[in-house]
This record gives structure tokens, C-alpha cells and sequence, in this order.
């Protein structure tokens, strides 16, 4: 054989040995997995000493961390394996773990992508962040230590976000002489804590993330140890999709596929079950029904490398779906078995994790995200909140950083969805800020309130249109809003008048006759100010829907509120009135006397004393009371509202 032929059937077989090697990587299985624990428990050194004995460290990688130890002050003590994956410039400084790093690596057997979470209380929300996408959980013990108030609430958030594979490693086992009995107590003092909070089984393995000891391999330091390494246990352990696989079928629909006028499917990532061709299936939360038709993948649809329309598809799997019926069905719908579809619901009981400096306060309107559903929710109320260091369960009218609470939620419309316990894809959630856009809480779902099934909307007969028109005006409601002693009360009683004599049908609701009736039972913290701003905008919503012009005079310090009240209503119907007086001259004014209390400390949560007020910034109407008088001020809104007609 010539030299060329002997070249180029070594290339051929080369390039074989990579096609079947890159085939066999592409379908291992996939694990993610965290790690968590108390401050300096070894989580980061041990997610390094894993990397480095796995041999999933690049040689240049090697010879910066060779490098990176020297500069860190390990110099004699080999290499600090910990560098590996504290990547933040604060973490090197501090020795400490602040940001959620994640990590990939692969053995022979399975693909992992690793979390190694920090271990301070203040980022609990970026534990939660780590935890929320993995199937199991390594909860460190320094051996030295025991278990610790961070161990147990970091496995009570492991165990909270469904993580149902827990290993506690027992680290630094070479600094108390691989003591049998010191392995033993923390066993038994976790096992006795892990019970009460439901965690039924666990694997403790005793490692030193130092000195590599069961991590890759079993380790002669502990002949009275007879588990599995850590790795060995990574590599076998069961996957939550597994399970998933034998539940119904169920999928999320993130996007109607419509290339053309000659295809429509709907494209998602099967949360569970199992589907095929001919399968009968059911469309939420609209109950319509149909059997698939295709199940469509990249080649068909005109591009890409993948398996053309699959004969079945199963948990964990993206695909499109197309149906043998033109039923109506859009992004956030679940494609689910027809005979088994999941619950269709629009308020639920669901535990929260707070992850926002500002407070949670019920009755405050969020943004939802379910899945692929977008919706607008309200924590309608706040069960308990439970202290994750006791485990005990507290009264609490707020929910502060890091804080977890039971509490009952309403969407705007109903939604499919399943316990989270069962999916976390169907039945975990997150919230957030209508006005920033930020993240301000996640939360998993246990299930709907009965009440959900009960109420329903009554149609009428006479609509909100006719009542206006009988009137001869459309319906509006003016919400002056301001400081106390701005002149809300003042002007708005003058708009009314000038409105009665206008022939027009108005009602004033004004904020302390308020509060000697409907909202009696209410105060002056936070909470209270969000839930006495909702039942007027209830209230108001009705009134509108009789018909008239309504008026109403409130602080209302908060705009997520005012924009909750302008939510309620039809656009243009909302009318937001800014009283804008500077706090000095309210402050002048102080008929009732409340400044002066306030500042004497005698009255709490008082509006621009130690309360805050956020000012509209973009107002229907402002008037100014430092320019104007109240009968111009008066007189400029009605112009306004008229059109100067």
C-alpha cells in the first residue's frame, strides 16, 4: 500500500473514531447539579479538585491556576482549586463564593453542568437562582463544624424547589483524621433535621476536597466507608426526566411556528409524557381538542441538521407539533393528553422567595411568568412565613430580601398549570416588577384554591357602555393624587361641583371618608396603604361601570398602585390628577395638625416624613397649588377633561 493510501485510511479512521465519538457525547445524559453549605465549607475547592482529577482542565487553564494560586498566597500548599470557579475579583480578595458560577464538564458515562452557589445568607437569592434548574444537591458539612444553620437552610431550599437527590459531603474530612465517629454524628444530626422537612433519603459520603479524597475514586483513608465516590454516584444517579417521562403529556407552547401559509405548528420543549402521531390531545386553558398530526423537527421545516418528523417525542425533547385540527391555540397554551390535561386555575396557594431589596406587599399587582404565560397577578394574601433557621411558621403582613412565605395568589386569567412538585416547568413561577422589570420573587405552586372553581363571571345584559349612554357621558375616573395638604379634597370637591352643574352624573370618594367606613379596619403601614388603594380602585371600577364620573382624593404614595387602579380600567378611562405641592408648603399649611405629630415622632408612616411618596411621571393633568389657586386649579382640570367644551 502506498504512503498516501496508508495517510489517507489513517484520516478516515481517525475521522470515524471522532464521528463516533462526538455521536456517543451528543446522547449521554445530562446532570445539573449544585452545590451549597455554610461559608467556608470547601464547595468551590471541591468543584475544582473534581474538574482537575476528571481531567477536564485545559493546560493553559492549568498553568494560569498554577499561577493565580501563587499570587492568592498558596505558595507550598500546591495548587488552591477554588480559583477554578470563584471567577469574580471580590470572591479571589475575600475566599469567598458571592455570584452562582457554573461549570460543564463530561466523564465516559454522563454531561454535567455544575452550580457551585455562595454560602452567606445575603445571597440566598442566588442559591435559589442555582438550585431552581437542577436534579441534585451537594450540601457540604465541614467535618470540624457539623451541620450548621446555612446547611439546614440551604436543604431546606434544595428540598423547597424540588431537588429530591441529595448527597451530604462531609469535607475536610483529613483535618479531624478521617474520624469514623465525627462522620457518624453529623450523619445523625442531619438525618434527625433532614426528616422534618421532608427529605426521606440522602447518600453521605465523607470527602477533603484538598486532598481528593472519594471524589474521583474510593479513598484508603476510609476503609470503615463502604458508598460509592462522588463521581461514581454523579454518573448513576437517576434524572428527574425519568420520572417525567412516565407522567401524561404535556407541553408548553413558547411559539406558534408559521413559515408559510402552508404550515401552521406549535414549537415548545415537552415538560413530561410521551407523544406520537395520532395522539389525541387537548389545547388549554380553551378545552378544545384535536389528534397530532406531525411531529416536526428542523430538516422539515427547510434547514439545519436533526431527524426530520420524529414517530414519537418524549419529556425533555424541543419539537414542533402540528394538528390535525385548525383550532385556535397561541404562545402560553398547554398541549396536554386529552384524557388527562392538567388543572386550569387563576388563584393558587404557592410558596415565595423574595429576591427584591424593596418588600413584597399583598395586594400589590406583579407580573407572572407560568411557563410560557405572561399574566398580571396579585398576592391576595400572606398565609405564614416561615423561618428557614427554626422552621417555624410567623404571622407577616410583608415579605423582606430572602425572605419565604406561603401565600395565596390571583392571576388575571385563568392558566394551566400543575403542582410543582409534580413539574417544575408547569408549576414554578416568577415575579416581577411591573414598573423596573426586574426579578422581584420566584415561587412554586402547591395548588388551586377551591374558591377558583366556584366563582365565576356573571354576563349581563346591560353593559357598561349603555349606562354611560343613558347618562349622556362616558364614564372616567379622575384620581387626584398629592401629598397631605397639597389640596386634593379641595379641588376635587370644586371639580365635582362644576361637574354638577354641568348636567354630568359624578360621585366623590374621598380618602378619610373612606377610611370611616369601607376601610376602617385598615392603617398607615405599607401593606395597609397598597390594600386601602385597592378596595377603592374596586369600588371606583364599579361605579365606572355604572356609568359615572368618578372622583376620588388620595395620597396613593405608590405608582405601582395607581398603575394597579389604571389596570382595572378601559384605556383612556384612567385619569390621573397630580396635586403637585412641594412638601414644604403642604407642610405650612397643616390645617389637620399631622406634619407637626409627625415630626414629633407621634404619628408613624406618615406621607414625606418617613413614608415615601413617588410622584406621577406622566400625568394625565398637573396642577400646580403654588401657582394657582384651588377654583383655577378646579376650573383648568375641567377644561382639560372637556376639551375646553
Amino acid at each position: 500500500m502506498a504512503d498516501g493510501e496508508v495517510i489517507y485510511e489513517t484520516e478516515a479512521l481517525i475521522a470515524e473514531d471522532i464521528d463516533a465519538y462526538l455521536e456517543q457525547h451528543q446522547h449521554k445524559s445530562l446532570l445539573r447539579f449544585i452545590t451549597c453549605g455554610s461559608v467556608d465549607d470547601g464547595k468551590s475547592t471541591l468543584i475544582g479538585r473534581l474538574l482537575y482529577d476528571s481531567k477536564m482542565i485545559f493546560e493553559d487553564q492549568l498553568a494560569s491556576l498554577e499561577a493565580d494560586s501563587k499570587q492568592v498566597g498558596t505558595q507550598g500548599q500546591g495548587i488552591d482549586f477554588a480559583l477554578l470557579v470563584d471567577g469574580l475579583a471580590a470572591e479571589r480578595e475575600q475566599g469567598i463564593t458571592i455570584d452562582v458560577a457554573y461549570r460543564f464538564f463530561a466523564t465516559e458515562k454522563r454531561k454535567f453542568i455544575v452550580a457551585d452557589t455562595p454560602g452567606h445568607e445575603q445571597y440566598t437569592r442566588n442559591m435559589v437562582t442555582g438550585a431552581s434548574t437542577a436534579d441534585l444537591a451537594v450540601i457540604l458539612v465541614d467535618a470540624r463544624k457539623g451541620v450548621l444553620t446555612q446547611t439546614r437552610r440551604h436543604s431546606y431550599l434544595s428540598h423547597l424547589l424540588g431537588i429530591r437527590n441529595i448527597v451530604l459531603a462531609v469535607n475536610k474530612m483529613d483535618l479531624v483524621d478521617y474520624d469514623q465517629a465525627a462522620f457518624d454524628d453529623i450523619v445523625s444530626d442531619y438525618r434527625d433535621f433532614a426528616a422534618g422537612i421532608g427529605i426521606e433519603d440522602f447518600l453521605a459520603v465523607p470527602v477533603s476536597g484538598l486532598k481528593g479524597d472519594n471524589i474521583i475514586a474510593k479513598s484508603s483513608a476510609t476503609p470503615w466507608y463502604d458508598g460509592p465516590a462522588l463521581l461514581d454516584h454523579l454518573e448513576t444517579v437517576g434524572l428527574d426526566f425519568d420520572r417525567r417521562r412516565k407522567q401524561p403529556f404535556r407541553m408548553a407552547v413558547q411559539w406558534v411556528n408559521r413559515p408559510n401559509l402552508d404550515f401552521r405548528g406549535f414549537s415548545g420543549m415537552i415538560a413530561s409524557g410521551r407523544i406520537a402521531p395520532g395522539d389525541p390531545v387537548r389545547v388549554l386553558p380553551s378545552g378544545k381538542t384535536s389528534t397530532v398530526e406531525r411531529i416536526v423537527t428542523m430538516p422539515a421545516l427547510g434547514g439545519g441538521d436533526g431527524d426530520g418528523d420524529l414517530g414519537h417525542a418524549i419529556a425533555g425533547q424541543s419539537v414542533t407539533i402540528t394538528l390535525a385540527d385548525e383550532i385556535d391555540c397561541s404562545r402560553g397554551d398547554v398541549i396536554a393528553a386529552a384524557d388527562a390535561p392538567p388543572e386550569v386555575a387563576d388563584q393558587f396557594e404557592a410558596t415565595i422567595v423574595w429576591m427584591a431589596d424593596e418588600p413584597m406587599l399583598p395586594g400589590r399587582p406583579y407580573a407572572i411568568k407560568i411557563g410560557t404565560n405572561n399574566l398580571r397577578a396579585t398576592i391576595t394574601d400572606e398565609k405564614y412565613q416561615v423561618n428557614v433557621n427554626t422552621m417555624e411558621k410567623m404571622a407577616s403582613k410583608s415579605l423582606e430580601l430572602n425572605g419565604i412565605a406561603v401565600c395565596n395568589i390571583s392571576t388575571d386569567r385563568p392558566v394551566p398549570f400543575t403542582p410543582y412538585d409534580d413539574n417544575p416547568d408547569l408549576g414554578g413561577f416568577i415575579l416581577i416588577d411591573r414598573i423596573t422589570n426586574a426579578t422581584v420573587g420566584a415561587g412554586m405552586i402547591h395548588f388551586a384554591l377551591r374558591r377558583s372553581q366556584n366563582i365565576h363571571w356573571q354576563a349581563v345584559d346591560i353593559t357598561r357602555e349603555a349606562h354611560a349612554e343613558q347618562k349622556g357621558q362616558k364614564a372616567k375616573l379622575l384620581w387626584f393624587t398629592g401629598l397631605s395638604g397639597s389640596g386634593k379634597s379641595t379641588i376635587a370637591n370644586l371639580v365635582e361641583k362644576k361637574l354638577h352643574a354641568m348636567g354630568k352624573h359624578s360621585f366623590l370618594l374621598d380618602g378619610d371618608n373612606v377610611r370611616h367606613g369601607l376601610n376602617r379596619d385598615l392603617g398607615f403601614t405599607d401593606v395597609d396603604r397598597v390594600e386601602n388603594i385597592r378596595r377603592v380602585g374596586e369600588v371606583a371600577k364599579l361605579m365606572t361601570d355604572a356609568g359615572l364620573i368618578v372622583l376620588t382624593a388620595f395620597i396613593s404614595p405608590f405608582r405601582a398602585e395607581r398603575q394597579m387602579v389604571r389596570a382595572m380600567l378601559p384605556e383612556s378611562e384612567f385619569v390621573e390628577v397630580f396635586v403637585d405641592t412641594p412638601l414644604e408648603v403642604a407642610e405650612q399649611r397643616d390645617v389637620k395638625g399631622l406634619y407637626r405629630k409627625a415630626r414629633a415622632g407621634e404619628l408613624k408612616n406618615f406621607t414625606g416624613i418617613d413614608s415615601p411618596y413617588e410622584e406621577p411621571e406622566n400625568a394625565e393633568i398637573r396642577v400646580n397649588t403654588v401657582e394657582m389657586t384651588a377654583e383655577e386649579a378646579a376650573e383648568y382640570i375641567v377644561e382639560q377633561l372637556f376639551n375646553g367644551s
